[in-house]
Order: C-alpha cells, then sequence, then structure tokens
C-alpha cells in the first residue's frame, strides 16, 4: 500500500503528537508507522502465564540462622 488517508479526532492529534515527541519523530507517517509496527508486534508474541510463579516466594526454605531477628534490629 503506498498511500493511506485517515480522519482522525483532536484527541488523536494529541497523542500522535506526545508520541512523536516521546518517540524523537519528526513526520506523523513515521510516527503512525511505528506505532502500527509496535502493536503489531505485540500481537505476534506470545503471551506470558506468570500464574505458575504464584507463591513460590512461599516455597522457599527459610533461613536458619538469620542476621536480624526483628524488623526493629533491621532498621536501626
Amino acid at each position: 500500500m503506498k498511500q493511506m488517508n485517515l480522519t482522525v479526532t483532536p484527541e488523536f492529534e494529541r497523542d500522535l503528537r506526545t508520541y512523536m515527541k516521546r518517540k524523537g519523530l519528526k513526520t506523523k507517517s513515521d510516527a503512525v508507522r511505528m506505532a502500527v509496527s509496535e502493536v503489531a508486534r505485540r500481537w505476534k508474541a506470545p503471551e506470558t502465564d506468570f500464574r505458575s510463579w504464584l507463591g513460590a516466594a512461599l516455597k522457599a526454605p527459610l533461613h536458619k540462622k538469620p542476621q536480624f531477628t526483628s524488623e526493629d534490629e533491621l532498621w536501626s
């Protein structure tokens, strides 16, 4: 596709300018191309499921000889 015309809202225009500033882009075309490309990459990437991590810290063994016996000792 060589050219695409968009009719945008004032909010879209504002957000696009903010995006351009953050990314250091000079043209709206570059900003739209980069934004669409970023979204496409996110959709292609496999979703990560972190549910298996739940409770992992609780399964770790406790330190038998802690350096500090209480929180008060830790911060004093």
